[in-house]
């Protein structure tokens, strides 16, 4: 919190509170995803990846497989892997560095911060979302030049998708972060539990139908083709409010009742 002081009076200086904008906290959590270096390497290895998938792909792909979409679908997938590890560690990095005490006595309402954390991590998963389209783009470039098909023609609706498969997994993410407020219970619990949700869903025949409704590698899955009905976007919707929206619900609960020392 920004403290200005006052002209001065009989009493004694006055000092008054100005509290940050949204958008100034939000600067700061952006600033805080590159601030350590597990952070810094975990948004250069999204990167790389996108990179790297690509170039496989130049070798790899048929000549007619070669375009803008075939270059870019496969990139999600291990992006969106990565991505809510960058959720869970903005959100609970105040907690295992030990940084809460600071941050909170700056910024007395906690929810603001949250709700910085939220808007920074949004927004990372958007610029993700750009480096796949950007590295997308060049290898077309790049199969056009070397023989490939080189087309842009394609599912374009893929963009748009592409865009909520990692506002959902990065939102995912940062809700683990938000309820468990441990880095490696956060990350495993991430991983685990809805693996053991999938695995569950197949081997038992009585789960299969809430699987269509609450498994997010099941709902999510149309999202990676050219086209959502209304009843896929509705199952998807179900399953992001019991992994995402409950999670995030009862975790800034949580976060506003901890005691922080």
């Amino acid at each position: 919190m920004i403290m200005t002081a006052e002209p001065t009076t009989e009493s004694g200086p006055r000092v008054a509170a100005v509290r940050p904008s949204i958008a100034r906290l939000t600067s700061i959590e952006l600033r805080k995803l590159t601030d350590t270096r597990a952070g810094r390497w975990l948004l250069a290895t999204i990167g790389l990846i996108a990179v790297a998938i690509a170039v496989v792909q130049l070798f790899v792909l048929d000549d007619a497989e070669q375009t803008f979409t075939g270059f870019l679908a496969p990139s999600l997938l291990p992006v969106g892997l990565l991505l809510p590890v960058v959720g869970i560690l903005s959100i609970t990095s105040e907690w295992t560095q030990r940084t809460a005490l600071t941050t909170y006595a700056l910024v007395p309402h906690r929810e603001r911060v949250v709700l910085a954390k939220l808007a920074a991590v949004v927004l990372a998963a958007l610029a993700s979302v750009l480096v796949s389209l950007a590295v997308a783009a060049a290898g077309t470039l790049a199969a056009k030049a070397t023989g490939g098909a080189g087309s842009w023609d394609g599912e374009w609706a893929l963009v748009l998708n592409a865009a909520v498969i990692q506002l959902v997994n990065v939102l995912m993410g940062a809700a683990f972060g938000l309820l468990l407020l441990n880095t490696p219970l956060a990350i495993v619990g991430y991983l685990l539990l809805p693996t053991v949700w999938s695995i569950l869903a197949t081997m038992i025949s009585a789960l299969q139908g809430p699987a269509n409704w609450l498994d997010t590698s099941v709902t999510m899955e149309p999202l990676y083709g050219n086209e959502m009905t209304a009843g896929q976007w509705g199952r998807l919707a179900v399953s992001v409010l019991v992994w995402v929206a409950v999670p995030l619900a009862a975790g800034m609960l949580r976060t506003l009742r901890r005691e922080v020392s």
